[in-house]
Order: C-alpha cells, then structure tokens, then sequence
C-alpha cells in the first residue's frame, strides 16, 4: 500500500489502539469515498456535495437554509409583484407540529407551491415541505435543487419521515393530473389519491385543506402532445398561448393574482374511525366549494376569472 494509504493507516492505527478502532474504521472509510469519488467511481452523496459547496444540509433531506435565504427575495418578489398574492385563514395554519396541507393544483410549472411556501413563511414563520413528483428525480441537478430548498420527492418513506421530523407536509393529491387540465376544466379538482389520508392517519396529525385560485390561469393549456412528451422523458409536452411558440420564454407564466384560502383543520380524532377513500373524497368536495368561493369573492372584485 502506498504512504498515506487510509488502509494502511487503519492497519497501523489497530495496531498502535486496538481498543479504539471506530474513529480510525471511519477515518479510513471517509478517506475511501473521498478517493472513489474523485476517480468517478463512487456519486456524490448529498452531504458530501453540500460540504463541499461550503453549507451543510439541515436534515436527512438535503434542506440548506442559505440556499432558502438565497432564493427568498426572488420568491418574495413574485410573491408581491407578479403575482401579488392574497391569502386568508391563517389562524389555520399550524404554529407547531407536524401536519399535512392538502392543495389543489394547476399552472404547469410549481409556482403554486412556491408561493404556498412563501405564504407559510410570512404567516406562520414555517417552511413547508412540499412533496414534488417522482419524475423530478430523473431531472439531471433539478433535484438537488429541491431538496436544497426543503421539497422532497413524493415517496412513502419521504412522507413519514418528514411527518415524523415535526414537520408541515404540502401535498397536492390531483397529481400530475392537477397541472394537465385543459382550459375548460381549469377550476375543476381531479380525483384525490387517499395516500396522504393514510399517512396521517398513521402519523395522527391535522390535515389542513388549502385552495387556491391563480395557478390554472397562468399557463392556459390548449393541447399536448403526448408522444413528444414521451420520447423527451418528460411527464407533459404543453401547448399554451405561449408555449413552444416563444421557446423556453414561453413557460413564463402570466402575471395573474393568486388567491390563498386556509380552511379549519380535520383533526385526528375525526380521522381515526374514518376510511381513507371517504375521508380523501370528502376532502377534495370541501376544496372543490372553497375554490368556488375564492372565484365568487373574485368575480365580484374584478370581474370573471
């Protein structure tokens, strides 16, 4: 073995402190990756990229609060200005604790969710964990980027461990299906999968619902092309107003308001005897009403939406 080698150095450390061999055992392995993957041969680890961009991650989902604060006035901006955001309830938002906040979805492009995480910010002081969907773990440095900023791929194990961590988990239960309406059925609320009915059941946490209006307007959906879509790995290929006619400048979405409702949390005790199927439809009639409410209040502001 070659001087400096951490096997050698792990052989003769043993040897010197047979009673202590954990640190060298880990020294050595630390010194391993770091050789592998200086070679290619090993990828980089979450923490490992976090470290040696300088900051490491928060938790166990690669959460950087610097890069949160680097992207926050960005976000704030859009929040304010593009799309000038109004929201009520906030009594209902939790202050404390682990929760589970079900959103209806629309807009193509996550800037519902962006400005949701905003909106908790402002109001409750909380980042909440969004949920993104699968596909994004395929997306070459567009996960790391979520997860940096606190969002994490939408699996069960992700889920409750959030859950279990104390934290206010987003969902958006339409799915894909919530960002692929057509313009027609923009404000109406796709079937609700009742997965997150089962992990707060299983976690016993509130399940707060949350409406919004804005996000199906901001990307006017005429047609798709499924095909395309397929053939570039991509879980939709849109045709909108502005989309691919202006090329990449045309996924920008339209500056229109955004309109938030928090409504009174289920708590579990109501979920305890409740069958999740029921409890998720019933849960997405009550979203469906306040989203009609948030356009009535809306049409009569300013006028059809």
């Amino acid at each position: 073995m070659a001087p400096g080698d951490p096997l050698d150095e792990l052989v003769e450390g043993m040897l010197r402190d047979p009673d202590r061999p954990e640190a060298l055992w880990e020294e050595a392995l630390d010194g391993l990756r770091e050789r592998l993957r200086a070679q290619g041969l090993l990828r980089r680890t979450r923490s490992a990229a976090a470290d040696a961009s300088g900051s490491a991650p928060a938790d166990a989902f690669g959460l950087d609060p610097a890069r949160v604060e680097q992207v926050r006035p960005y976000a704030e901006w859009l929040y304010e200005h593009w799309f000038r955001v109004r929201s009520q309830g906030h009594e209902h938002l939790p202050a404390q604790g682990a929760a589970v906040l079900v959103a209806n979805h629309g807009g193509l492009l996550p800037f519902d969710g962006a400005m949701l995480i905003v909106d908790g910010l402002r109001h409750s002081g909380r980042l909440m964990r969004a949920l993104v969907d699968r596909w994004v773990r395929d997306l070459p440095g567009i996960r790391g980027g979520f997860e940096a900023l606190g969002q994490v791929v939408g699996t069960r194990e992700n889920f409750r461990g959030l859950l279990a961590a104390g934290e206010c988990v987003l969902v958006f239960p339409e799915g894909m299906l919530g960002i692929r309406k057509n313009f027609l059925s923009r404000f109406h609320l796709e079937p609700f999968h009742p997965g997150f009915v089962e992990e707060a059941l299983r976690a016993e946490v509130p399940i707060v619902p949350v409406a919004l209006i804005g996000p199906e307007s901001q990307a006017p959906l005429l047609a798709e092309l499924p095909a395309l879509a397929r053939r570039m790995h991509l879980p939709t290929f849109p045709i909108t107003p502005t989309f691919p006619w202006l090329g990449p400048l045309g996924l920008i979405p339209l500056p229109v308001r955004y309109r938030i409702a928090y409504g009174p949390p289920i708590e579990p005790d109501t979920l305890r005897y409740a069958e999740p199927r029921e409890v998720a439809q019933d849960l997405r009639e009550r979203l469906q009403g306040m989203v009609d409410a948030l356009r009535s209040a809306a049409t009569h502001e300013t006028g059809p939406v």
